[in-house]
């Protein structure tokens, strides 16, 4: 979301699109936007001083993709940007009942079958907001007991 203009964001619709241009197929992602995101956004959109959602420290760019690998490094957190598409992707599959291919469509994955690719014209935008609501309700969510000594917080947990 770092390249994100605020043209791109639909408040009614709560979708983000992600032009051609940025995206390593070279066709538009649509993303649904969970109401939390939402949220967010609405209040950064107050504070409205770029035509970039997150403004970087050069003024009118967006901010650096190695920003946040630089905030996880002086967080002495071991953690890799593609750690999280990853966690979101093991997540979805072990505990999830959501479609593969649902599932690989949020991570903007190409089908790599030609042939099911060619019948598979949809881009489940509502079964993928339902996921990405999953998704925000999880990452929302207080560890459990079980696993609370194996989580590395990155916010002060209450």
């Amino acid at each position: 979301m770092l390249g994100a203009r605020w043209e791109e964001i639909d408040f009614q619709t709560k979708v983000w699109t992600v032009p051609p241009e940025r995206m390593k197929g070279g066709r538009a992602h649509r993303v649904p936007l969970s109401e939390r995101a939402i949220a967010i956004l609405v209040e950064l959109h107050e504070a409205y001083i770029s035509d970039f959602v997150f403004l970087g420290l050069k003024h009118g760019r967006p901010l650096y993709n190695t920003a946040f690998e630089a905030v996880l490094r002086r967080a002495k957190v071991d953690v890799t940007t593609r750690g999280f598409r990853s966690s979101f992707r093991d997540w979805a599959g072990d505990h999830t009942a959501f479609a593969r291919d649902v599932v690989e469509a949020a991570l903007a994955h190409a089908i790599e079958n030609q042939t099911e690719a060619a019948y598979r014209r949809s881009d489940a935008l509502e079964k993928r907001r339902k996921l990405m609501a999953a998704w925000a309700t999880y990452c929302a969510s207080a560890p459990k007991e079980e696993t609370r000594s194996k989580v590395t917080p990155l916010r002060p947990m209450t």
